[in-house]
């Protein structure tokens, strides 16, 4: 078999093995219970997150007969419940399908910068509860950071244009509910020159200051306040700003929930109301480098601007499209401790040196619940020349290959990114192809889809498999937190 191909053999993660799913598979049944003793549910659409997420990648609920076309070797796949609230696997897929269709068929080979604009607690909530206050706000600061740039190159908006696109994260390093944007925007502007081929000639921006950030994020903490003043969601006395009681639904069964995911808090069980337990050890060296210093902070707002990416940085800049679409859950951070707890270790300590976050069993399902976005919210948001109906963008998105003359027919970019099939997305996001053979490195295809229950038992039965995820019991993770064992 050729040596590349060894690289891409697929095989079955097992989602059922994972401590994320065994803590899930426990704990969540409980968890319903807990609060049907209180005359509470889960909105539908958090209840159908967890229990898609249970069936996800298991052979029992259905799977996909693939045959090689030399050996006839049979392999079976498991179908994804294609979930974006906390699955890790479905998140992983969906974070490179984002990232090809950016880096791709939208972003130009211009220098990019990355903007990561956060919110104070009270606003976030308000986010997580009405997704359309979100787009209303998404708007001002898209608008405010656009002026800001064409104001920097000397030129109008009459005269020049920008671009940029919005992936809206729902969740923090420690999982915690932080509804914040991180937009891409194009690190200069577009003009009309009819001497450039496409009609388009691209004015760079280079000299940003802190000064110009802490301005920048002024004013938009005013112009977000006086919107969400007007439409009654927050009130003023002069001195002082509070989130008006009209600003959330009395009756939302998941605001306990997101507010004490916010605020750090315990949502469940006797500790109910207090810190979330951590762990930590002596705060980091602070460095001071270009990402640190381009960052304003005003009134619980912060606008982060350090981030940049160079013209021709292809390869970094879809390692940025793949950061800000990752998933919120990472099951290497997760583990127990030996009283039965579950730590998660944060990317990167806090200032402050936390390095872990320790969470009760159900506490830690109230965590995963928050950070389920609402049905129907749309977390990709695209600005300026980067809209699809944009009269700019076939001008400026333009790719070397788009004159070879193999394509012998005209497909637009939608058509283009269907042709991906799904084992091509599999290649591209775990690195595995489903099309190769694992025993001869012939090429296989899918010859069935398979549904029915009854020849799903029957071929899991012949093949010697579960037809059902074993209960196993969830043991202590081997690794220690670096400081000491609670």
């Amino acid at each position: 078999m050729n040596k590349e191909n060894i690289l891409f053999i697929y095989k079955r993660h097992q989602p059922e093995d994972t401590l994320l799913y065994k803590i899930i598979e426990e704990h969540y049944p409980a968890f319903v219970s807990h609060l049907a003793e209180q005359g509470r549910v889960l909105p539908s659409y958090v209840s159908r997150e967890f229990e898609e997420y249970l069936k996800c990648g298991l052979l029992a609920h259905g799977f996909l007969r693939v045959r090689c076309e030399c050996c006839q070797h049979e392999k079976l796949v498991a179908f994804s419940c294609k979930k974006r609230g906390f699955c890790p696997s479905c998140c992983a897929k969906r974070m490179t399908e984002s990232s090809t269709l950016l880096v791709d068929t939208v972003l130009p080979d211009e220098p990019m910068r990355q903007w990561v604009l956060s919110f104070p607690y009270p606003l976030r909530l308000v986010f997580a509860r009405q997704p359309h206050v979100m787009s209303h706000v998404l708007k001002i600061v898209n608008r405010t950071i656009s002026r800001y740039l064409i104001k920097k190159a000397g030129l109008t908006k009459k005269t020049a244009r920008t671009g940029a696109v919005t992936l809206i994260q729902c969740f923090g390093s420690a999982l915690n509910l932080n509804v914040h944007f991180h937009m891409l925007f194009l690190d200069g502007v577009y003009v009309d020159d009819a001497s450039e081929k496409n009609g388009q000639r691209f004015v760079s921006i280079t000299n940003h200051f802190v000064a110009d950030i802490v301005e920048l994020t002024h004013k938009i903490s005013l112009r977000v306040a006086r919107l969400l003043e007007r439409s009654g969601l927050i009130e003023s006395d002069g001195e002082n700003t509070y989130l008006a009681a009209e600003g959330l639904p009395d009756n939302n069964e998941m605001i306990e929930h997101q507010s004490h995911s916010i605020t750090y808090r315990i949502a469940v069980g006797p500790q109910k109301g207090k810190k979330i337990f951590s762990l930590q050890t002596l705060p980091p060296t602070f460095k001071e480098t270009e990402s640190a210093v381009l960052v304003g902070k005003v009134a619980g707002f912060s606008l982060h601007a350090g981030i940049s990416v160079k013209a021709g940085q292809r390869d970094k800049l879809e390692r940025l499209c793949r950061y800000i679409s990752r998933p919120p859950v990472s099951v290497h951070r997760l583990s127990l401790t030996k009283q039965g707890k579950i730590r998660y270790e944060l990317k990167t300590p806090y200032s402050n040196g936390t390095t872990h976050m320790i969470f009760e069993p159900l506490d830690f399902i109230s965590k995963l619940a928050a950070l389920v976005p609402m049905a129907g919210a749309n977390l990709t948001r695209f600005h300026g020349v980067f809209v699809p109906n944009s009269q700019y963008r076939a001008q400026i998105i333009k790719r070397p290959d788009e004159n070879k003359a193999s394509e012998q027919e005209v497909r637009t970019e939608s058509e283009k990114r269907a042709a991906m099939t799904w084992a091509q997305r599999l290649k591209r996001a775990f690195s595995i192809d489903i099309e190769i053979c694992e025993v001869c490195g012939g090429k296989a295809k899918a010859i069935a889809c398979i549904v029915d229950p009854v020849v799903i038992n029957k071929i899991l039965k012949h093949l010697n498999l579960p037809s059902f995820p074993s209960h196993q019991v969830i043991l202590p993770a081997k690794r220690a937190p670096p400081v000491f064992m609670i």
